[in-house]
């Protein structure tokens, strides 16, 4: 029971943390969704018709359907509302449940996001690891400058690049939609080099400070062999910055999905939250920001929680 109270005693902070986070997100995306300039039901009657059909009378009838006429105050109160009850609202375009939008549209950013940073980890881990166990080498020099090379680069400029290669040039994979898991390659590569860029030296830096760490020095002179040491006595230790620094990635596929899914036209939840901001659809771009909020902070509290359980100095009391 202790043990459990102290758990309770860490992560409640961050889920009240979370909670505000999100709110905040949210109510901000309202905020700058509705200072936008422009009409918000001339637009959304477009979304729903089409710009060439879209009228005046179309325009209003949306207005006193979906209450856009009242105050920006009002609707949000109706808006909170709603979500005290557990309730995202409809989406103004298609008149779908926002949640039943959101995840439609997620599972495929989920996966994508997955595969994403899974082949960026199998990519970074070894080549940090190589690196790191030999500083000042030629893998480390390499790796160290493609890494900086990439992290310079724009997303859009990778997804750019890799398009031109592999879909224009040679011809092996498609360059945009997505239909089979060929057409999920290119997108899923360029998240995983973005992310590459910045982990490789996070693992690098890891495993070159633990290296260097008394304890593995006191370990080598009890007779464990150099990777014997690292492996009984290391491991932990250079993990709790690799896997810190993994939760905090996830601000960078957020801002990357976005941006990888509209050059794809992969059918995710950055595409559909682009879609919606040109549409003025309040709702669904409400709820996809407070669903990218909770997201990234239950994220950081599991990391917080394997930091925890890794490192062998610290207990989830002292923590706490």
């Amino acid at each position: 029971m202790d043990a459990v109270k102290a758990l309770w005693d860490v992560a409640a902070p961050r889920l009240w943390q979370a909670l505000i986070t999100g709110w905040l997100l949210a109510t901000l995306c309202f905020a700058f969704t509705h200072a936008l300039p422009g009409d918000v039901a001339l637009r959304v009657a477009a979304a729903r018709i089409g710009d060439d059909r879209v009228t005046a009378e179309a325009a209003d009838r949306i207005r006193q359907e979906e209450g856009l006429g009242l105050p920006v105050l009002d609707q949000y109160g109706a808006w909170m509302m709603r979500l005290v009850k557990g309730d995202l609202g409809r989406s103004l375009v298609s008149g779908k449940p926002v949640l039943a939008e959101i995840i439609d549209h997620g599972r495929y950013t989920l996966m994508l996001g997955t595969i994403g940073w899974l082949l960026s980890y199998l990519l970074a881990l070894p080549i940090g690891f190589w690196a790191g166990w030999w500083p000042g080498g030629a893998v480390d020099r390499l790796s160290m400058g493609l890494a900086v090379v990439l992290a310079s680069l724009p997303t859009f400029l990778v997804g750019i690049g890799l398009i031109s290669a592999f879909a224009l040039t040679l011809h092996w994979l498609p360059p945009a939609g997505f239909r089979t898991g060929a057409h999920m390659i290119l997108p899923a590569l360029t998240l995983a080099l973005g992310l590459a860029a910045y982990s490789v030296r996070i693992v690098r830096n890891a495993v070159v400070e633990v290296r260097q760490a008394f304890y593995l020095t006191y370990a080598r002179i009890r007779g464990h062999s150099a990777t014997g040491a690292f492996r009984h006595h290391g491991i932990r230790n250079a993990a709790i910055p690799i896997v810190t620094f993994a939760a905090l990635q996830f601000a960078y596929l957020v801002d990357g999905f976005v941006i990888v899914e509209t050059l794809f036209n992969y059918p995710g939840l950055g595409d559909l939250l682009v879609r919606s901001l040109l549409a003025r659809d309040v709702p669904v771009v409400v709820g996809a920001a407070l669903l990218i909020g909770w997201t990234y902070a239950f994220i950081n509290l599991a990391a917080d929680l394997t930091c925890l359980k890794l490192d062998p100095r610290r207990s989830v009391r002292d923590a706490a």
